[in-house]
């Protein structure tokens, strides 16, 4: 159990550096996407969002409620609370330093 723990902050912490970093962003859809990419920040990417999806997925079945709408209000909230300085996608898909 621990190790899972540490495991997952690593992982925290490298989004975190990638986002303060200007290399991954906030989506409208609820999972990050990569800002500027490379083999390390696409392993980031893909990590963080196959985990996102599988956290909406659940949520959209204990609450009867599709994917799409799950998706949606996430991104909606993960791009409220990107703090000043990260990135975040507009709905015409480019970035936008918040």
């Amino acid at each position: 159990m621990l190790a899972a723990t540490l495991s997952w902050s690593v992982w925290a912490l490298d989004l975190q550096q990638a986002k303060q970093q200007g290399l991954i962003g906030e989506q409208q859809n609820g999972l990050v996407g990569a800002v500027q990419s490379n083999a390390q920040v696409n392993a980031i990417v893909n990590d963080i969002n196959r985990k996102r999806l599988e956290n909406y997925q659940d949520i959209a079945r204990r609450t009867g409620t599709s994917l799409a709408v799950v998706q949606s209000r996430a991104g909606q909230l993960n791009i409220e609370r990107t703090p000043g300085g990260q990135y975040v996608q507009l709905a015409d898909g480019s970035w936008l330093r918040k």
